[in-house]
């Protein structure tokens, strides 16, 4: 019997991705202060779903170790 495997996909999806309002309320930040981060480039990566940014929770967690390394 041939050993038939479910394709899997190398990393899995996240349940939701975050909004800037949810970055804004996790860092306690106003909203304003997360487009400023897209725009310099020093916050989250994020990216864009049509016309909505997004942030992979991932990737919010990487910068956050990021950061605090940086600041050690």
């Amino acid at each position: 019997m041939a050993n038939h495997r479910t394709p899997t996909t190398a990393t899995a999806l996240p349940a939701r991705f975050l909004t800037p309002e949810d970055i804004a309320s996790l860092f306690g930040v106003p909203l304003e202060t997360v487009y400023q981060w897209r725009r310099k480039r020093t916050g989250p990566p994020g990216f864009r779903a049509g016309r909505h940014v997004r942030y992979h929770p991932d990737a919010v967690a990487q910068w956050v170790t990021d950061q605090t390394q940086q600041a050690a």
